[in-house]
């Protein structure tokens, strides 16, 4: 197991600063406004230090340790420096989604009740009538009145921070709530220890130091654009490069001319990268490796980035893990496709049964992941591990002989047709590789004679023909690569799958699609 970096994020931080305080820590920009030279777009360590001071001296007055403050807005380095600010105050960052219904935020603020929501100006309006729709009182912040000196306050109270939280490790810190694909999202609460120990699992794992630099364009709502490599990034001090939000030609012009070594990157991300007119002209190779947060990638944008000697890395992991609890490291990239790699250091995997028992080697079983950057309970208090500390993630796994992982799909999105059972997943990875599928996702259907048959749901490439035949032509494609009892029984072409904000398929939506009699087969 890493050590952790500090005994708090905001030790963390202050270390950093006095060790390297001229050295930038975070530049941003919004790709599809006006390049910004105000008081956010460059930070050096001390002058982000200086920040979270600022911040928590003006915010002290109006929390109370534990009390929660929501953020809406798109990635900003002020999002970073509540979550700091925040810590040494022992108060909690709730990050909204900014691309759900303002029904689904409603929801989420009824559930955890901040005190404060924090905006940026491009969510602004939607700010004002949440805070009406919420009834509670909620103040609104702005974000550039965000770190000012409050009227009645001693210039010197910026230059001299309250003192930290107590039993920091232990204080919760950030509340992410669950995409709700399945139900009513939960809100997990990830305390600074679980934070602190998933920056010294992903720091290691992926062999960051001050050197680099991190470019990070997806978003700071989810813990993967926060978790895997963004705070990791600072807690050895290195540099991060933030997008207000993800834009292909901005993101490869980044690539040409700023020469980051590292980014993460989701599926629709990398395809949309690849597909980019861009990208032949484009100079990759600063980037050492570039990351992904999936457990199912597409192999044509791996191989369009491997042809030119960058390896694409996976990462498995959920909200409430980390979410850093399996990876595939570059060494590994090009003889595993497919797989999401070993446990990473101080992560314990298991696979098991449905009666909760090891399954034998080979077989695919539950994914169980116990480690200290996996969250105890979910908002406000209800336990998100068994007895023996695991967590139960719902993902379907094999492990290999070498030790490597395979996710082949959902508990729940199992299909089991006369008897037997089949992982979508499987079937899916066989048919991203047809050169005619843009995407394509597997489901199960109900069956009177089988119990469930196996529904195939595809978008085809630009240019594809879409006669008739095209079903056979992947159903041939099938043959002598799948067992003839897990080939789609029903096939079904869309303009594009139901996605959450990451790029996760939403089953359910599928479900309603399929189920749907006018959707044409």
């Amino acid at each position: 197991m890493p050590a952790l970096p500090a005994a708090s994020l905001d030790a963390l931080l202050r270390w950093q600063a006095s060790q390297r305080p001229n050295a930038l820590a975070l530049r941003w920009r919004d790709p599809a406004g006006p390049v910004s030279d105000g008081p956010w777009a460059q930070l050096t360590y001390a002058d982000l230090a200086q920040r979270v001071n600022a911040i928590a001296a003006q915010l002290a007055p109006h929390l109370q340790p534990g009390e929660r403050v929501a953020w809406l807005g798109l990635n900003h380095p002020a999002q970073l420096a509540l979550l700091f600010a925040l810590a040494r105050l022992g108060a909690v960052l709730v990050p909204l989604n900014h691309r759900l219904s303002p029904a689904e935020w409603c929801s989420v603020l009824q559930d955890c009740t901040p005190t404060l929501l924090v905006h940026d100006d491009t969510l602004a309006a939607a700010a004002r009538d949440l805070a009406q729709r919420h009834g509670s009182p909620l103040a609104l912040w702005p974000v550039q009145t965000l770190g000012g000196a409050p009227a009645d306050a001693p210039t010197d109270a910026l230059t001299q921070p309250p003192e930290a939280a107590t039993d920091a490790l232990d204080t919760p810190l950030l509340l992410v709530y669950t995409s709700g694909t399945t139900g009513l999202p939960k809100g997990a609460v990830h305390t600074q220890g679980n934070l602190l120990a998933n920056m010294a699992i992903a720091a290691q794992v992926q062999g960051m130091t001050a050197a680099d630099t991190v470019l990070t364009v997806l978003p700071l709502f989810h813990v993967g654009g926060l978790g895997i490599q963004t705070l990791p990034a600072l807690s050895v001090g290195a540099q991060v490069m933030l997008f207000s939000r993800f834009d292909a030609a901005a993101t490869l012009a980044c690539i040409q001319h700023e020469r980051p070594t590292l980014t993460l990157q989701v599926p629709a991300t990398l395809q949309a990268l690849t597909s980019h007119p861009q990208w032949a002209g484009t100079d990759v190779s600063s980037l050492r490796a570039v990351w992904a947060g999936s457990s199912l990638l597409p192999p044509e944008p791996l191989r369009a980035f491997m042809a030119r000697g960058v390896p694409v890395c996976n990462v498995y992991g959920s909200t409430e893990t980390g979410p850093f609890s399996i990876a595939l490291p570059p060494a590994h990239a090009s003889s595993h496709v497919g797989s999401c790699g070993w446990a990473a250091p101080g992560v314990d995997v298991v696979l098991c049964d449905a009666q909760g028992q090891p399954v034998a080697p080979g077989a695919v079983g539950e994914l169980w992941v116990r480690a200290p950057n996996v969250v105890r309970h979910y908002w406000p208090d209800r336990p998100a591990l068994d007895g023996a500390g695991f967590f139960h993630t719902g993902d379907l796994a094999q492990q290999a002989a070498d030790g490597s992982h395979t996710v082949v799909g959902r508990a729940k999105d199992m299909i089991i047709s006369g008897g037997e059972n089949i992982y979508p997943a499987e079937i899916e990875n066989l048919l991203a590789q047809h050169p005619s599928v843009a995407d394509c996702a597997v489901l199960g259907q109900a069956d009177a004679r089988w119990g469930e048959t196996v529904v195939a749901v595809v978008v085809l490439r630009e240019g594809t023909p879409t006669s008739a035949d095209w079903a056979q032509a992947l159903q041939r494609f099938l043959d002598g690569r799948l067992a003839r009892y897990k080939w789609p029984r029903r096939w079904l072409r869309v303009d594009a799958l139901p996605k959450t904000a990451l790029g996760k398929v939403q089953k359910a939506a599928l479900k309603d699609l399929v189920a749907t009699p006018s959707l044409a087969d």
